[in-house]
């Protein structure tokens, strides 16, 4: 990467200044280098003059000047230095090194973006977690996505990644989805029937037991436990789970039943662990977790009077067998309602003995579906809520993901159906894909009009200099970083933003500049650029889970 190029060269010029008496090694791993707002101001900055002046009560600006002094000879890379404002020093990198940038992109292909930052390091990611109650919701959805796309950028970056499910399969709710069925049964059947006054309304459920009508006739009419009308409400709920998550490319390597915490005893153990260290206590028929001593404004119930667990006991219990199971992180993507329990499971983490801060938690706001300009609720036939594969229909998987992935995780999704329908650039997956399919197209246009790419070792990169020419490079140069911050910071968005900024500046360009002409020395450089391009786009659509398609 270019950018750790000059950091390397910033940090031995920055030795020889210590050698030379210059200043101290005060400064060392406090300064960065970064690229500046403004493309006028170079293609990198560094503040490093600013740090050294601060340690060593020097003149920002005279300690720059040593700076570049000590960087003369790097023209190689460097095509000028210049000191800005109070003290910042301001690189424009040669145009060749740019130029460089294009046969490795070219050479590694599909490869190109991917790193081995994660060295194998065992990553579990948990997410979506719906329990078998009903289809997956659009916020489900949202955080289905989501949780895919990170695994994609961890699994690109050299992770090895696990991806989770976990659910329950017992307590209320479920005995509740079990008395639901049964009511809708028995009212197919024309018997009278009571339906639960908290019961699960969907018309799904009526398709449950209209099944059951089909399997057992009235046979299961005098049936007042609800044990097989629940597994047979599960099974037929997981099935619609997982269907609509093959539809959104999404699978998963495991599922975690919170109910074999019980049966194996895990949940006792939990308590008894914490009560051997003295940080659970009895109190009003109740067991309280010490979440005092981990800094919380007060104690957490972990067993109600009535003898049941609160949903934070067996969330810790299900963090410690994640360490238990040797994972070196822990990554939970979870609805924004969580955000009042995560703390309190982080809590009782390191109450246990582990380090809590292997685990973390994304957090992704609800999505609001729009025409019109408002608020709207597909009518649905499924359930009492719009589900994924309402808007699957609608507006197809590609659009789904892409559009789930338009905003930072914590930021509010407006989803604009309106827009996610219109086959035009003003939709920004159909202005993506027609990215791609330009860029796809031009080798073919070349061809049909007799001229051939050749060989990329033939070609004279050095003719790409145009200003747009070089902007678009930078890119490419930038997309390996930018693969791998995503990553590591768990913000998919960002592949987004970056395709969306390089789509814009390459419809610029093409509508700027002819990539064949007469000039066939020219129009070969070019097209080997936009064949960079199209790699970038390819490869960052893949990251996403979109099709990159060839032709629209």
């Amino acid at each position: 990467m270019i950018k750790r190029r000059l950091s390397e060269k910033l940090g031995e010029c920055f030795q020889r200044g210590i050698e030379a008496g210059f200043w101290s090694a005060a400064a060392g791993g406090a300064y960065v280098v970064e690229e500046p707002k403004q493309s006028t101001h170079g293609d990198f900055a560094t503040n490093l003059a600013m740090i050294i002046a601060g340690r060593e009560k020097k003149k920002p600006r005279e300690v720059a000047a040593q700076l570049v002094e000590l960087l003369a000879g790097e023209d190689e890379l460097i095509a000028r230095c210049e000191i800005a404002g109070p003290g910042f020093v301001n690189f424009f990198i040669q145009p060749a090194v740019w130029q460089s940038v294009l046969p490795e992109v070219c050479r590694q292909n599909e490869q190109y973006g991917l790193s081995a930052v994660g060295a194998g390091r065992k990553v579990l990611v948990e997410f979506v977690s719906a329990n078998p109650t009903g289809p997956l919701s659009v916020g489900h959805g949202r955080q289905a996505v989501l949780g895919d796309a990170i695994c994609r950028l961890l699994i690109a970056t050299g992770h090895a990644v696990t991806r989770e499910y976990y659910y329950n399969d017992a307590g209320r709710q479920m005995r509740v989805l079990g008395e639901s069925t049964r009511a809708r049964y028995l009212e197919l059947l024309g018997l009278p029937f009571t339906f639960p006054e908290d019961g699960y309304q969907g018309e799904y459920i009526r398709d449950i037991a209209r099944g059951m009508v089909e399997e057992f006739g009235d046979g299961q009419k005098e049936t007042v436990e609800v044990t097989i009308f629940k597994e047979r409400a599960e099974r037929a709920i997981f099935a619609d789970i997982n269907s609509t998550l093959e539809r959104l490319g999404i699978h998963f390597d495991n599922y975690y039943n919170e109910h074999t915490l019980y049966d194996s005893g895990l949940i006792d153990e939990v308590v008894a662990a914490l009560r051997a260290k003295g940080l659970v206590y009895d109190q009003d028929d109740a067991v309280w977790f010490k979440a005092t001593e981990f800094g919380h404004d007060k104690d957490r119930v972990i067993i109600k009077s009535t003898g049941e667990p609160t949903y934070r006991l067996p969330d810790i219990a299900y963090h410690r067998e994640k360490f238990r199971r040797g994972f070196d992180w822990m990554v939970d993507i979870f609805g924004s309602d969580h955000i009042a329990t995560v703390p309190d499971v982080l809590a009782g983490v390191e109450a246990l003995g582990y380090d809590p801060k292997k685990v973390t938690v994304v957090l992704h706001q609800f999505v609001t579906l729009m025409r019109d300009g408002h608020q709207v609720k597909m009518s649905t036939r499924k359930a009492n809520f719009v589900t994924v594969d309402e808007l699957v229909d609608e507006v197809g998987t590609d659009v789904v993901r892409f559009f789930f992935l338009m905003r930072k995780a914590d930021s509010q999704l407006e989803f604009d159906l309106d827009l996610a329908t219109k086959q035009s650039q003003e939709n920004p997956v159909y202005y993506m894909q027609y990215g791609h399919a330009r860029l796809s197209s031009i080798s073919r246009k070349a061809e049909e009009k007799g001229v051939a790419r050749g060989e990329l070792a033939d070609a004279d990169l050095s003719l790409l200099k145009e200003p747009e020419e070089l902007a678009l490079l930078k890119m490419l140069a930038a997309w390996p970083e930018l693969v791998e911050s995503a990553a590591l910071d768990l913000e998919p968005h960002r592949v987004i933003f970056f395709m969306q900024e390089m789509a814009a500046q390459f419809h610029s360009y093409y509508n700027k500049q002819r990539i064949i002409s007469e000039d066939l020395a020219l129009s070969r450089a070019r097209l080997w650029l936009a064949e960079g391009l199209r790699i970038i786009l390819r490869n960052g659509l893949n990251l996403i889970g979109v099709k990159a398609p060839e032709s629209m």
